[in-house]
């Protein structure tokens, strides 16, 4: 049997840098670490748990507190997945496979979560404001504190992709479509169990 050689040519990634203001406000609601530990003491509990259970009063200042996603070092950020994946998802509308998406683009941090590990993109302009929206749960409704980000906040965020599937145009034009068609955070409008609020879009300023 002849052997034939196959060969598989190097990883050709690249790194573009592009400035991001929003155009609408962003909106956060990290799953706090207060929800984390009641989940887990109820699930420790087992079958011993109680149904009837009194319901502790909510703190709304420390739930507001806990949906921001922070830093080690302090400052706030938006998950760098929510870029990724918005971009994956933008490529629907433009035919690419969303499958080949998935490995040839990604969203490099900043930093990362002090709570719970998750990559940020750091917000560099913008502060957040304390907001309540009223959210219904299947038959439940429910206040929730959020932080809000008014129009006009700020980020740098760094994608890095397979030059072999995309060029920089068709990194630059997804991000655009990203930020008008998408959006990231809550109320986005690619939001998956609404059309949104029209929250979490931006424009794209200019590669750094």
């Amino acid at each position: 049997m002849a052997i034939k050689n196959v060969t598989i040519s190097p990883p050709n990634f690249k790194t573009a840098v592009f400035k991001i203001r929003g155009s609408a406000p962003y909106v956060q609601n990290k799953f706090s670490q207060k929800a984390r530990e009641m989940m887990r003491e109820t699930q420790e509990a087992g079958s011993t748990a109680k149904k009837g259970k009194k319901r502790e009063g909510k703190d709304f200042q420390l739930a507001y507190k806990q949906a921001m996603h922070i830093s080690h070092e302090g400052w706030a950020g938006i998950p760098a997945p929510a870029f990724r994946a918005a971009m994956v998802s933008a490529c629907r509308v433009v035919g690419f496979q969303m499958t080949k998406a998935k490995l040839s683009v990604f969203c490099e941090a900043d930093g990362f979560d002090a709570d719970d590990g998750t990559p940020l993109v750091k917000i560099t302009k913008g502060k957040p404001e304390y907001v309540e929206h009223t959210v219904r749960i299947q038959q439940t409704t429910d206040i929730r504190p959020r932080p809000m980000w008014a129009e006009g906040w700020e980020a740098i965020v760094r994608i890095k992709f397979d030059a072999d599937q995309f060029t920089f145009e068709d990194v630059a034009n997804l991000l655009v479509r990203v930020g008008i068609q998408v959006g990231v955070g809550e109320g986005r409008p690619d939001s998956k169990t609404s059309t949104g609020m029209g929250w979490g879009t931006f424009e794209v300023l200019s590669d750094e």
